[in-house]
């Protein structure tokens, strides 16, 4: 049996990314998640989770011969991962009450203890079928879609953790705005002289994204419409601002406790929004679900007990270097036989190859490697050869994002006598793990300061591929120059011609220094990625993280 009186803090996210199997994520927002509670669970901190059922996904994506991407629905067994539970609660959505039921998935940590993770399910007989597909999409469908969810998650979150008898917690944390309506519900129970105050001593908000279009917001109509009479006279001052349900402006109103996701994007958040006392946590990833097996060998054999002490990867300097180069070749090996069998991708084992994998979306600048075509070609030729290796989705109604794998697709044909590329299909954490270990550089190139923190950098630290980015997000604080790897532009964003001044240092280096690095000076390489290990490593993991969170916001 699950303890769920004892348990303290609830853990609300609109995805979590546990594994390829369960495809109840999209991205960043969610991997993060999953490793947030895999720390927690190692930690034998008392966490449950919260988040949605997704039947059919995100999606899968397609990419077809033009570089045209696709969706496909997703196809998964929940009973065959999950546990469901006998629990069933309601939620009202214009006026209809929407059943509620629950499934279970056990996270076991590497003591051996368990926290519940917790999905919400409306797919029920009890239902009308409008309301049984509520939790089929992740991100699906339209604004009424959307707001539906979030009141499944926030409200029906609450009503869930009261159903399962979590009468201990303490602090409930919003990995986003998503679940901002928790704020509310929480507000409707509190028996307190004054509930606001005794709203925000239990919430906790974490804002994830200085880009706009990522702070969910509604027209007040439909807000009303969906929410009736939850939303009070008393309330309806709080909820709307400018005539729109914000769910980031709720969160930061109801909660005590406000970070942003890295040092600069915490200073990004206070000025996003002004008057709000917004920390930083910086976040991390979970070292040993993203260390590949040779190198998770490797460690094992010269730092045990390192899963349970990630900042212990500071003494990987102690490990010969032979050893990290050939744990690191089969890393790549694992990669290149999976490019070449699927696409057959004819990249081989010497080459130089270059990984970037993230979200296609038009900041990120996923086609900034092929700026100058010609340039690059010759990059290639006279240094020694230049694989390189994408993947990542666009959003399916992003059209912008569409044309970015598009034009990736036509630059792969324009390089493809000097150059092999391959551009990775349905990019999930399976690819990832692959990917962030198999490279032999990560490339990141976002507009600043639009990188809120990134993690995939991260990933790729732990298993010894260094860092080459703008700065911006994590990067700032993990980036020592030559020593963990290589940025792309100075600190400053007001500078006219940023873009032609990135790209052409992020040439450049490739051209002079890292490039003949690789292939003239392996002793020097190989501690470049000792390094990345030892100082990003042991530093940007989500134990690291989650203790953060526990002494400045748990239970302080």
């Amino acid at each position: 049996m699950i303890p769920y009186a004892d348990i303290p803090v609830a853990y609300f996210s609109m995805e979590i990314g546990i594994s390829s199997d369960i495809p109840t994520y999209s991205g960043g927002l969610g991997v993060l998640a999953g490793d947030t509670l895999r720390s927690a669970a190692d930690l034998e901190l008392p966490l449950i989770g919260v988040s949605l059922l997704y039947r059919k996904g995100y999606f899968v994506q397609r990419i077809d011969e033009h570089g045209n991407q696709y969706e496909e629905e997703a196809s998964w067994d929940p009973e065959r991962l999950l546990e469901p539970l006998p629990n069933a609660v309601s939620v009202q959505i214009e006026g209809r009450d929407v059943r509620l039921k629950a499934w279970l998935y056990r996270n076991d940590g590497i003591t051996g203890h368990t926290n519940p993770i917790i999905f919400l399910d409306t797919d029920t007989e009890e239902n009308a079928e409008q309301d049984r597909g509520l939790t089929h999409h992740l991100y699906g469908h339209d604004e009424r879609y959307r707001l539906c969810q979030e009141i499944v998650l926030g409200i029906g979150g609450i009503r869930m953790l009261e159903s399962l008898g979590c009468t201990g917690l303490r602090k409930y944390h919003m990995n986003e705005g998503h679940s901002a309506l928790l704020t509310l519900e929480l507000f409707r129970r509190s028996k307190a002289e004054d509930p606001w105050e005794d709203v925000r001593e239990k919430c906790v908000f974490t804002t994830h994204t200085p880009v706009p279009a990522g702070h969910d917001q509604f027209p007040e109509d439909l807000a009303r419409r969906l929410l009736g009479s939850f939303v009070t006279d008393e309330l309806s001052g709080e909820v709307f601002l400018d005539g729109r349900l914000n769910m980031t402006n709720l969160g930061l109103r109801f909660s005590t406790y406000i970070n942003g996701v890295a040092k600069k994007h915490g200073e990004v958040s206070r000025s996003m929004f002004p008057g709000y006392h917004i920390e930083s946590i910086t976040n991390g990833v979970h070292s040993t679900f993203w260390t590949a097996e040779p190198l998770r060998k490797l460690f094992d054999r010269y730092l045990p007990g390192w899963e349970a002490d990630p900042f212990s990867l500071r003494y990987v300097l102690s490990i010969p270097t032979d050893e990290i180069w050939e744990a690191h070749q089969e890393a790549k090996k694992a990669l290149l036989a999976f490019v070449n069998g699927r696409y057959q991708a004819k990249m081989d084992l010497r080459t130089f190859t270059i990984g970037f994998a993230r979200r296609a979306a038009t900041y990120k600048r996923a086609d900034m490697l092929f700026a100058d075509i010609g340039r690059l070609r010759r990059i290639a030729e006279k240094c020694g050869g230049i694989q390189i290796i994408y993947a990542g989705k666009a959003h399916p109604k992003d059209w912008e994002g569409k044309q970015v794998i598009k034009r990736i697709h036509d630059s792969m044909q324009a390089v493809k006598d000097r150059i092999r590329v391959c551009y990775v299909e349905n990019y999930d954490i399976a690819g990832a793990k692959l990917l962030v270990s198999g490279v032999d550089l990560w490339l990141n190139t976002p507009m600043r300061p639009h990188e809120a923190s990134g993690t995939s950098g991260m990933k790729a630290a732990h298993n010894g591929v260094p860092h080459f980015s703008v700065l911006d997000g994590w990067w700032l604080e993990g980036h020592i120059e030559n020593v963990t790897g290589w940025s792309i532009g100075a600190g400053d964003t007001k500078r006219e011609g940023m873009h032609e001044n990135e790209v052409e240092e992020m040439y450049t280096k490739l051209e002079y220094i890292i490039l003949p690095r690789y292939y003239g000076d392996p002793g020097a390489w190989v501690n470049t990625m000792r390094h990345a290990i030892a100082i990003n490593g042991s530093f940007f993991n989500t134990h690291r993280m989650v203790q953060q969170y526990v002494l400045n916001a748990y239970f302080k």
